[in-house]
């Protein structure tokens, strides 16, 4: 256990026992056609030279709440003598006015560990603790009982939670309540209220058989779980009321993208899913899965190419379905990497950012993601996701069935 879990301090305000809450005012409408990045949002450093979320475009105030959950219905599955699976929950949601301390991107330790496991160097190892984000901590939850929707967000492998912040302050802007996981030991740092840092113990495990089965499996019980504890009698939050329980929706980036497909089939509240880039594993029943189901990837996810997987399980999709591909994208392109990437001395890795300029994938990312969800939660037609468009052209259409993409 000594290995896995670290005694660090956690700065102060960051992490309490109960859970640390940023919020932020959201505008419930969404116009049919996809708002673009101000310029004045696109990505970079703030005027103190650290780096800057760009500003969500939804009209609301954003805020965050992190919140300590405990299942102690189950062992940790990578470190079994740890009696309760512990995670760390970021929300943001829709608040009151705006106003007060803008929530922190991640912990100082988390920030290390991060920046070691990325080989940045030549930065300060508490720089993405420092990274500008528009939410306000402990902001009261604003809308009416009964009426959010709620996505969750399941990070990459080795990536916390708070490398999905853009797309999560972006929706919370709209409307949306946002729950972004850390699956603790699967990421290279998650700081417990306590102090505690557990590390990427997983990652001594990652080429063994099996591995992606394993944890999309982990990641679709930890999702339960976090509903669980997010709506009805079991819920933990003050804002938890908001939330309407009949539309939730997840969204994940690389392996949590296959989780997303996972905890749809595992878990029926899942109404919708989206998967940026990420391989796929989880078994789809014989039936199929007949809830609506989006892939949007980089090249390799092309139909025919190097990735068959979503060639598999499309066609066990039987209901609402859409493949989309951006050739001039990266893996990491879906996340707030690129955004990073000139502050942390990664500018030039074209496997950090791609060809898409930063502001164009933050802004083609948000687009279609929340596109699908006004969609399938809201029950707004979206003509973006029904045929390639003139405002997003680095955007193709797949029709799996042709290999084809336009």
């Amino acid at each position: 256990m000594s290995h896995a879990v670290r005694s660090a301090p956690v700065p102060r305000g960051r992490l309490t026992a109960a859970g640390l809450v940023v919020l932020s005012v959201a505008g419930c409408s969404t116009p049919a056609l996809p708002r673009s990045l101000p310029a004045a949002a696109s990505a970079g450093p703030s005027p103190t030279g650290v780096p800057a979320m760009p500003a969500p475009t939804g009209g609301g105030a954003v805020g965050s709440t992190v919140l300590y959950l405990k299942d102690t219905s189950r062992s940790d599955p990578w470190v079994p003598e740890v009696k309760a699976r512990e995670l760390m929950v970021t929300l943001w949601y829709p608040a009151r006015a705006g106003g007060g301390r803008r929530a922190p991107y991640m912990t100082a330790k988390e920030s290390e560990l991060l920046l070691k496991g990325k080989k940045a160097t030549g930065v300060p190892y508490d720089l993405l603790s420092r990274t500008r984000t528009n939410a306000y901590e402990d902001a009261k939850p604003a809308g009416r009982r009964g009426r959010l929707p709620l996505v969750v967000l399941s990070p990459g492998f080795t990536t916390p939670r708070a490398t999905l912040t853009a797309l999560a302050e972006e929706l919370a802007s709209d409307g949306y309540v946002v729950a972004g996981v850390d699956h603790t030991y699967e990421d290279y740092g998650t700081t417990f209220p306590d102090g505690r840092v557990a590390d990427c113990v997983a990652c001594e495990s990652d080429s063994d058989p099996g591995f992606g089965t394993r944890v999309v499996g982990i990641r679709a019980a930890d999702v339960s779980f976090v509903l669980d504890r997010l709506t009805g009698r079991g819920a933990k939050w003050e804002g938890s009321a908001l939330i309407d329980a009949s539309r939730i929706a997840m969204v994940g980036h690389s392996i949590g993208g296959a989780g997303a497909l996972a905890a749809m089939v595992k878990d029926r509240r899942i109404r919708g899913g989206i998967d940026m880039d990420g391989t796929t594993y989880a078994r789809i029943p014989k039936g199929g899965l007949s809830r609506p189901f989006m892939f949007i990837g980089a090249a390799a996810h092309t139909p025919g190419g190097r990735d068959n997987s979503w060639d598999r399980d499309w066609k066990l999709l039987t209901g609402w379905k859409r493949w989309a591909v951006l050739p001039g994208a990266d893996h990491q392109s879906f996340t707030d990497l690129p955004l990073l990437a000139d502050a942390l001395g990664l500018g030039n890795r074209e496997d950090v950012r791609g060809k898409l300029s930063v502001a164009r994938s933050v802004e083609i990312t948000r687009a279609y993601v929340r596109a699908f969800l006004d969609l399938h939660l809201r029950g707004k037609p979206q003509p973006l996701l029904d045929k390639p468009s003139a405002r997003y052209p680095e955007v193709e259409l797949c029709a799996p069935g042709t290999k084809v993409c336009g």
